[in-house]
């Protein structure tokens, strides 16, 4: 053999061995489910502003046995491998409900996280995209999960602020390869943080009164988080009534409901979650909120056992100088008439007696001015935003 053409061939060989190979591997099994849960848990290694989830909760919610979502939704998973090592991981949902609802047949994907490489991040989303389209479907949109209590919404301003348990947190990256890949703003999701007032101004208490008075309404007083558990599901009745119009939003079955009462409900702080009843004892409004747990899941590394339940219990018993807000709502015929405002200057009482220093709104919807109109009378900032991306399929997927 010629020596160039030996040595050409060597060089083949040698670009040939070291060139790092793609592989797409679908998760079928227990194990590679925790495979999938766990690839988080190294690209964010280090990282102060991530917050692991509880690997336990991930799997549950992943899990068609375990989760009734999947009752209306399927789902496919991929974990991408280079060379040998995974790196990265994407969700694709198909919520039946939404499509039927809201008239739009798109696929989501949700769990998404990789490298910086776009190989890896083309592979994973053409994964969802062929999915979505052999399924006759003609969009792709997320990050979205199964429901609107799944995470939502890839961080695209915030990098630097720490998250909270019920949001996403991603590297700056990760918009520039969805952007890269053809995909355009859908709906953007801002969070804020509300400095606490030394004190509740006259104004707003004297408005609280009136409300009270005019409307029926008054505060229900528990002694502990059980004394919840009987309004769980009209709580969860009302989220479907005041959130129908919102952007995508998906009415909660009763299973589900029943789900999320007995997943969250036991770790409910009185201090933090405020219920408003009508003239009838019926749930009028509430909003309910939790000292910061941020920083103990971090500390727990996605375990409650052995030592990620001490972390967690010291977080919600000790005073904790940080509250997150989680959920909220006000019965329809109540919005708009001081009802908000009510619950508002309660838990602000709270947080005030207890020393908080300041809460997180967690998301809330671009477009929800009356939402994002409470945090005018606070000294608040606008310090995260998160987007919903979509595009169009290649009917060629």
């Amino acid at each position: 053999m010629p020596k160039l053409q030996a040595e050409i061939l060597k060089t083949r060989f040698q670009i040939n061995f070291f060139r790092l190979t793609l592989e797409l591997k679908e998760v079928k099994s227990g194990k590679d489910l925790k495979s999938f849960v766990r690839f988080p848990f190294s690209l964010y290694k280090n990282n102060s502003y991530w917050i692991p989830p509880l690997i336990r909760d991930e799997m549950m919610t992943l899990n068609a046995e375990k989760n009734p979502a999947f009752e209306y939704c399927e789902s496919k998973m991929w974990i991408a491998y280079k060379d040998g090592k995974p790196a990265g991981r994407i969700c694709g949902i198909i919520n039946s409900k939404y499509v039927d609802i809201w008239k739009k047949k798109a696929v989501r994907f949700g769990w998404i996280d990789f490298i910086d490489d776009e190989e890896v991040s083309s592979a994973l989303i053409n994964a969802v995209e062929e999915w979505g389209a052999s399924r006759g479907l003609e969009e792709i949109h997320g990050p979205l999960g199964f429901t609107d209590l799944d995470y939502e919404g890839m961080l695209i301003e915030g990098f630097n602020e720490l998250g909270t348990i019920a949001t996403i947190y991603n590297h700056a990256y990760y918009p520039k390869h969805i952007e890269k890949l053809g995909f355009e703003k859908e709906v953007d999701w801002v969070e804020y943080e509300i400095t606490v007032p030394d004190s509740i101004p006259e104004k707003a208490e004297r408005i609280a009164s009136i409300v009270k008075e005019r409307s029926g309404i008054h505060l229900f007083e528990p002694k502990s988080s059980k004394d919840f558990l009987p309004y769980g599901r009209q709580i969860f009745r009302l989220i479907n009534s005041s959130y129908e119009n919102l952007f995508g939003f998906v009415p909660l079955a009763d299973n589900q409901i029943d789900y999320y009462i007995k997943q969250y409900f036991g770790f409910i702080v009185t201090h933090y979650t405020k219920v408003l009843l009508d003239s009838k004892g019926d749930v009028a409004g509430f909003v309910i909120g939790m000292p910061s747990l941020a920083r103990a899941m971090q500390k727990a590394r996605g375990k409650l056992f052995p030592f990620g339940v001490f972390h967690l219990l010291r977080a919600i018993k000790m005073k904790n100088k940080y509250v997150d807000l989680y959920l909220g709502a006000i019965r329809p015929d109540l919005q708009g008439k001081g009802a908000d405002a009510l619950l508002m200057t309660e838990i602000t009482k709270s947080c005030i007696a207890n020393k908080v220093i300041s809460a997180e709104s967690n998301i809330e919807l671009e477009t929800n001015v009356l939402v994002r109109g409470h945090w005018k009378y606070f000294n608040s900032r606008m310090h995260k935003r998160r987007r919903c991306f979509a595009k169009k399929l290649n009917s060629k997927s």
